[in-house]
């Protein structure tokens, strides 16, 4: 009904044309003095002649607009699958169309140029600001002085955000960077303690690693990335107790004794920058670890569910596919 309605609209030269032969027609029929018969039939031919154009304009009006339809859907046919223009005023639109379109793919080529020129230039900084990190490293560990250990532990934040931030440019496109393979979850858990395990002294945090799967379908580099995420926001959430590492079934479990998250804030904890009411309590969260973990998790297509109540710490569960799952992905 609407289309119809539409396609009126657009005829509203043709419909008035109509009309005002109508009108004329009684109108001459009426001051000729003609009989009403003959007016009658004067009519109906020009209705009937009116009903024939209507009926194959309007089904010609009708394909265009499914076509049009049907390029909206897809917007990778434009501009080459418009439908030849049938007048000069639709040739005019036709053209702006085009025009707009190679506009368009002239700035989406100089976007993803641009992006790929910053994405270069930030791994690059990452990976030369490693070699300051190493040096200072170096320099520490023959250091006697009392604050060499607060030192320490700064500077394995600092290396900790570089690589997070190395990680964070890298998800772009981690379909390439992504090897799959059989991993024992034994060895990246245990890598994964070990690399943080100098805040878990300094925090005085116990560390508890459970006898894991040894055959899970996964990359190695990501899934320890993940872990070693889910342990940082652990050491700084937990001020006394510790953290443990088990499988429940087939599914690895991070569990913590720390500060807990709300039940509020539980359903946006993976949103981009989204600190919640414990990262307005420390200002230094960015809201951003956990968002590259759910990222990384549904590239792997790694399951990962929250569990956690205020006081009494938090558990993260992270559940496998098989290797048909995968490969089906």
């Amino acid at each position: 009904m609407r289309r119809g309605f539409d396609y009126l609209k657009s005829r509203r030269a043709l419909v008035t044309l109509y009309l005002l032969a109508l009108a004329v027609i009684f109108l001459l029929g009426f001051l000729a003095r003609q009989d009403a018969v003959y007016v009658r039939y004067e009519a109906i031919l020009v209705s009937f002649s009116f009903a024939c154009i209507l009926l194959v304009d309007g089904a010609r009006y009708r394909r265009e607009r499914r076509r049009m339809a049907q390029i909206r859907g897809r917007t990778e046919l434009l501009p080459r699958e418009l439908p030849d223009p049938p007048d000069g005023l639709t040739e005019d639109y036709d053209a702006l169309i085009r025009a707009l379109a190679r506009e368009n793919e002239r700035l989406k080529t100089e976007s993803l140029r641009l992006q790929e020129e910053q994405k270069e230039y930030y791994t690059l900084w990452m990976h030369q600001i490693k070699t300051p990190i190493s040096a200072m490293r170096l320099l520490l560990e023959g250091a006697d002085d009392e604050r060499a250990p607060l030192l320490r532990q700064e500077l394995f934040k600092v290396d900790q955000y570089a690589d997070l931030a190395l990680k964070f440019v890298k998800l772009c496109d981690i379909s390439s960077d992504l090897v799959i393979e059989r991993c024992d979850l034994n060895e990246i858990a245990h890598e994964a303690v070990k690399k943080y395990s100098l805040l878990f002294v300094y925090s005085r945090l116990s560390i508890e690693l459970g006898e894991l799967q040894k055959d899970v379908p996964c990359d190695r580099m990501w899934l320890g990335f993940i872990l070693g995420q889910l342990l940082s926001n652990s050491v700084k959430y937990t001020r006394a107790g510790g953290v443990r590492i088990f499988m429940d079934g087939a599914a690895l479990v991070v569990e913590d004794t720390g500060i807990g998250i709300r039940k509020e804030d539980l359903p946006r904890i993976f949103e981009k920058g989204y600190t919640g009411y414990n990262g307005r309590m420390d200002n230094r969260a960015s809201g951003i670890g956990l968002y590259l973990v759910k990222r990384a998790a549904d590239a792997l297509g790694i399951s990962v569910s929250v569990s956690s109540e205020l006081g009494k710490g938090t558990r993260v569960t992270l559940r496998f596919p098989k290797l048909d799952e995968f490969s089906a992905m």
